[in-house]
């Protein structure tokens, strides 16, 4: 154990937590997120403390927590009410694939761990240049649709939109990549993508399951060549909604399956 660092951490969000323990430092958490599902074990080792907008602030203090990490602007009201009961937090706010890569940097550091999150690091960074590699030999890049939720239609999540281009697509909503607040991605309606001819719709509705018979029931899709060609798909949100290793991993072999199957499909 490395002393002089944090020695009781509760993680508001998952991405603390999957880093923590690819470091071997889950003995310093004493409280998670009650959507993580990265570890497993995690789950089952470890008290659920929050949610992703609200926590259970007095079973928190509880724990007697020395440092609380959480993530956005979405988690300040939780952030305000443990400073103000005098526990020590960090929230995060990277937005990119370079910020989770630097994310995992500063949190090893944070734990005394900064070798061993370099070398994460550095493995993250190898798999996106063999995706990178292998994208780049594909016959054809397609028009891709990502909807992190659907009633009302969000997309673009920056993250999301830089892991697409790396798996070989290209995002049909770009301009959204640099709007960090989720209330500014909001689609006026489902049109606005229809119009944009989507050659692959990935759906991955946050916490509940992507129902592609939606999606191609929607007014003036039909026309839609991903709807057209069949090319609706799930990635699941715990390997791609979260600013942490899952998505330079997991979530980027995910899109850019989808992105390689599509591509063979469509060589001729």
């Amino acid at each position: 154990m490395v002393e002089g660092y944090p020695e009781r951490i509760v993680c508001l969000t998952e991405e603390p937590t999957e880093v923590l323990y690819a470091l071997g430092q889950q003995h310093r958490i004493v409280g998670i997120s009650g959507f993580t599902v990265r570890p497993p074990q995690a789950r089952k080792e470890k008290p659920k403390v929050s949610a992703f907008t609200s926590a259970k602030v007095d079973k928190i203090l509880a724990l007697e927590p020395d440092l609380a990490i959480g993530f956005s602007d979405i988690q300040a009201d939780i952030a305000q009410a443990l400073i103000k009961a005098g526990v020590e937090v960090w929230i995060a706010n990277h937005r990119s694939v370079a910020g989770i890569l630097g994310y995992i940097r500063r949190l090893g550091a944070m734990v005394g761990q900064a070798e061993a999150a370099e070398a994460l690091a550095a493995r993250a960074q190898a798999h996106l240049d063999d995706i990178t590699a292998a994208a780049a030999c594909l016959p054809r890049r397609p028009r891709v649709y990502f909807e992190e939720w659907d009633e009302p239609a969000i997309t673009g999540i920056r993250w999301v939109a830089e892991l697409l281009r790396i798996a070989g697509g290209d995002d049909i909503f770009p301009e959204l990549a640099e709007k960090s607040l989720a209330r500014d991605r909001i689609l006026a309606d489902h049109q606005q993508a229809a119009a944009r001819a989507p050659d692959i719709v990935i759906g991955s509705w946050c916490g509940k399951k992507f129902q592609p018979g939606h999606v191609a029931a929607r007014d003036g899709w039909h026309s839609v060549p991903a709807v057209r060609d069949g090319e609706l798909h799930e990635v699941k949100s715990p390997i791609i909604l979260q600013p942490g290793p899952a998505a330079l991993f997991d979530g980027i072999d995910a899109l850019h399956g989808i992105i390689r199957g599509w591509a063979q499909r469509h060589a001729a």
